[in-house]
């Protein structure tokens, strides 16, 4: 099954598979159904267009007009040309690297779609259920991360990822392992009713933290990461 860096790489190897010439059946299913790496191709599209449009440089006619031109002049109208294609190759290097929707944002849209881990409740999880939950991504919970009252492994960007909820004294968080996604620091955020943070894991992606609760604030969520962060053996 394709993931989405053989995409990318196969894409950006080839911008004419997905502008003129013949992209494969597996390619097509694989930006049909994944939101992310349809964006990726759309902003891969407008970079080669713009990119296109920089190659386009008028060069003066040939002829005395032309040749007559202080060689200083010529010099530097190429120089020009130069730094502005050099320009528009780094901004959209840095565009195309940019994620096509946040990580943040596709946290939150995956949440609407299991609303019943939400319940508050204090039964929690059977052991061998969890555990199976959580070998996936080769990790197992110690008992510092309170009761687990909701457990399921979850396609999350081509992924299969730990849904978790855990119950806390300001009400049910979400705690999803997303040993596949790396960021450089804790990113905050707040969106659609859900408060929540996203922290690295040095080795091992990054764990995504989120709450309903609309009176639980940013230094709470910060220390129930902590919390079940500090609680994760990892196995592999």
């Amino acid at each position: 099954m394709m993931d989405c860096n053989h995409y990318r790489r196969a894409v950006t190897a080839e911008p004419e598979l997905i502008r003129r010439g013949p992209m494969s059946a597996e390619l097509r299913a694989h930006r049909e159904s994944c939101h992310e790496c349809g964006e990726y191709t759309l902003r891969l599209l407008r970079f080669e267009t713009r990119l296109e449009g920089a190659l386009r440089v008028d060069v003066p006619a040939a002829g005395r007009s032309a040749a007559a031109r202080p060689r200083v002049l010529r010099g530097g109208w190429l120089a020009m040309a130069a730094s502005a294609l050099l320009a528009v190759v780094v901004a959209g290097a840095l565009w195309l690297s940019a994620p096509g929707s946040s990580l943040a944002a596709d946290v939150v849209t995956h949440m609407a779609g299991e609303p019943e881990a939400w319940r508050v409740t204090d039964v929690a999880v059977p052991d061998p259920a969890l555990a199976a939950v959580l070998r996936v991504s080769h990790l197992r919970l110690g008992n510092g991360a309170g009761i687990v009252s909701y457990a399921s492994a979850c396609a999350f960007r081509g992924q299969i990822v730990p849904h978790l909820v855990v119950q806390t004294s300001s009400g049910p968080v979400t705690v999803m392992v997303l040993v596949h996604e790396h960021v450089s620091k804790s990113v905050p955020f707040n969106e659609e009713g859900y408060r929540g943070v996203i922290v690295p894991v040095a080795g091992h992606g990054s764990l995504a933290v989120l709450t309903r609760a609309p009176d639980t604030d940013s230094q709470m969520i910060d220390r129930i990461a902590k919390r079940v962060e500090g609680s994760i053996v990892w196995t592999g």
